[in-house]
């Protein structure tokens, strides 16, 4: 009774981290540069403003100049910024992918390198470089549900998979799971179109439809399991592997009980003829 107290503590234990541990990658994950639509505005009133582009230049003269040129018109190393404007450069600081530590074919995505007041500068000297201040304000609750759901089928599930999980694409390059990104950056990677992405403008996509892809997005990321637990969304892969899991524990289960109860049942047969 002690062993199997304690392997039941331990069990429990075991669980309650597991549990404690997924709360706070959760915290941390969405928290991290989930910019708000007053955040942006704020943004898009100092982009012109002398000072934050001064402090921008400093920080791109030192961080940014060896890849991407002295005015931003790229090199070997780094392509030029004159096209990205406001919109790229805040998507791309904002998500980690820049500054790159060495040039590859995708940059990934991590933590943001520079601070909030940092990020900002350096997007108002970008913008400053290619005349180009425009950026988008993202405003999931405005969009409809439903048209998000039927455009973000029919344009983004192609190569994002229809639960926004990411897919593989050509040439060792993929597309990332939407799942972990605030809608702010989705509705920027939208009008920038980084990597192998399409641009979907205004021309594409207006306000309303861009929010609605947005509003799906984030309904994606929580959305309602009638038939259970959601086992990652991918389809019958996991739930078949999850069903071999179950019902092998249980065989096992059951025949460790049988064996049990015969071994206990023959030890005190041989008790007795004894």
């Amino acid at each position: 009774m002690v062993r199997m107290s304690s392997r039941r503590s331990w069990a429990v234990g075991l669980l309650s981290a597991s549990v404690v541990a997924g709360v706070v990658l959760v915290l941390v994950g969405t928290a991290a540069g989930d910019q708000q639509p007053e955040d942006v505005r704020a943004l898009s009133d100092k982009l012109d403003d002398p000072e934050v582009i001064a402090q921008g230049r400093s920080l791109f003269e030192r961080a940014c100049v060896s890849c991407h040129g002295d005015g931003g018109q790229g090199s070997d190393f780094g392509p030029s910024l004159l096209s990205d404007g406001a919109t790229g450069a805040d998507f791309m600081l904002r998500t980690g992918r820049m500054p790159l530590a060495s040039p590859v074919p995708q940059a990934p995505s991590k933590p943001q390198a520079f601070s909030d007041e940092e990020t900002d500068a350096l997007v108002a000297y970008v913008a400053d470089l290619a005349e180009d201040r425009a950026l988008p304000v993202v405003e999931a609750a405005a969009g409809d549900l439903v048209l998000g759901g039927e455009l973000f089928r029919a344009n983004c599930a192609p190569c994002h998979n229809a639960s926004a999980i990411g897919g593989a694409l050509s040439f060792g390059q993929h597309a990332p799971s939407l799942l972990e990104v605030p809608g702010q950056q989705i509705g920027e990677a939208m009008r920038f179109g980084p990597g192998e992405m399409p641009v979907f403008g205004e021309d594409v996509f207006s306000d309303h439809e861009m929010n609605s892809i947005v509003r799906y997005v984030d309904y994606l990321k929580d959305p309602d399991d009638p038939g259970g637990l959601s086992l990652g969304r991918i389809g019958p892969v996991t739930e078949g592997f999850a069903a071999w899991i179950i019902g092998m524990a249980a065989l096992l289960i059951g025949i460790r009980w049988v064996t049990a109860k015969l071994w206990q049942r023959r030890t005190e047969e041989t008790e007795v003829g004894v």
